[in-house]
Formats: C-alpha cells, sequence, structure tokens
C-alpha cells in the first residue's frame, strides 16, 4: 500500500501528490477554522474557505508548469505564487501567511532537499510564507502589484539567507570573486524577479484585471 504514494526513488507518485494536496487543503481549512476561532474578527464563509483551497491548488500544479529552471533549485513558474497573493489580498494577511505556510510545505514535499531544519524553514515554510504579506497592501491603490512585488521580495530575503548560510559552497568556480557576496541575491532574484516582472506584466493587462476585480467581487461577497 505504501508503494502505491511513494515511487522507487523515493519520491511521490501521482497518486501521493494528489493525496498530498487533499491533505494540505483540508489541513488549511482546518487551520483557518481554528484560528478563526479564536479571533474576534469575522470568521471564513465556506465560500472563501473554497476559493484558500481552490488557490493552493492552482499555486501547487503551476508550480510544475516551470519555464526555467536553474541548477540548485529555484525556478520561473506559471505564476504560482500569484494564487497565494490573491489570496492574501482578498482576506488579509493572517489567511495569505497561513496558505503560503502550507504551501511551503507542499513544495518541501514536490521537492525535499533538507541541509538542516532552519534551512528547510528558509528555503521553504518562512519564504513561501512570506508571499501572504501581500495582504498589507490590500485597501491601497494598485495595491495587487505592490503586495505582489514586496511579497516576491519577502520570499527573497529567506532564500537569500538560506543562501549565505548553507549555500556558498556551491557558487560556481568561474563566479567572479570580487562579487561572490551578491551571490545568492543574484541566484535567488534572477528567477524571482523574472517571474516577478511576467506576473506585473499579465496583470497589466485591462482584460486580466478587470477579470480579477470581477473574482474578487465574488470572493468578498
Amino acid at each position: 500500500m505504501f508503494q502505491f504514494f511513494v515511487n522507487a526513488e523515493g519520491g511521490l507518485t501521482t497518486a501521493g501528490y494528489a493525496v498530498t494536496i487533499v491533505a494540505a487543503i483540508l489541513l488549511t481549512i482546518a487551520a483557518i477554522i481554528l484560528a478563526g476561532k479564536e479571533s474576534t474578527r469575522k470568521k471564513l464563509s465556506v465560500k472563501q474557505l473554497a476559493y484558500c483551497s481552490m488557490a493552493l491548488a492552482l499555486s501547487f500544479v503551476t508550480s510544475y508548469i516551470k519555464i526555467f529552471e536553474l541548477p540548485f533549485g529555484g525556478s520561473v513558474t506559471a505564476f504560482s505564487m500569484l494564487f497565494i497573493v490573491l489570496i492574501a489580498y482578498w482576506y488579509g494577511p493572517k489567511t495569505g501567511v497561513l496558505l503560503g505556510f502550507v504551501f511551503g510545505i507542499l513544495q518541501f514535499l514536490q521537492e525535499p532537499y533538507v541541509l538542516s531544519f532552519f534551512q528547510v524553514c528558509c528555503d521553504y515554510l518562512l519564504a513561501f510564507a512570506a508571499l501572504g504579506l501581500a495582504g498589507f497592501f490590500r485597501k491601497q491603490k494598485n495595491g495587487l502589484v505592490k503586495g505582489y512585488l514586496v511579497a516576491v521580495i519577502a520570499r527573497g530575503a529567506f532564500h537569500v539567507l538560506g543562501g549565505y548560510l548553507y549555500w556558498m559552497d556551491y557558487m560556481p568556480d568561474n563566479f567572479p570573486k570580487e562579487l561572490s557576496v551578491a551571490y545568492p541575491f543574484i541566484y535567488n532574484y534572477s528567477f524571482l524577479l523574472a517571474e516577478a516582472l511576467i506576473t506585473v506584466i499579465l496583470l497589466s493587462i485591462p482584460a486580466v484585471k478587470k477579470a480579477l476585480v470581477q473574482i474578487q467581487q465574488n470572493a468578498l461577497s
């Protein structure tokens, strides 16, 4: 039975990933409900929980659609970060951080690489939870774009921290020694800002902006 979910190389099978997504969605719903019980603010509705679940699933699926991938981790994906940011922008930073944290767990299960517990926190848990910071810009003009960019920069900061602490030994031999201190910045923000640029271009398209406004109205109704 266990082999049905894990392949011979120790990775998850298609069924394993499906079960993981379902489990993560259920975990997200349970965590948000429990968080709502401890808060005096309005609890999330069934519709809002459904949007959170869909966003998590879409983020995970689109993270597999890689436009470009770097050799030691990190890739330009098909807007996988945007779905977490949208939830944060619609429902606030608390929900966004929580959803990003769960997404980080999924990313770890997707391509786990462990050097230490803190490295896992930097590269997965804290990095993706940082996407929820976009929620602080929900009431500002052009808040979605501003929040998205801040979220991407915040995610990158955790990757850079992990880079300094754990990944400097992987710096290419032909990388200029005088720029070695900038290597974690260059490496991590190269793919993050590339995806951010593509996403901002997408968000600037009038038809996309109009569609997102309509979806937001339905998500918040």
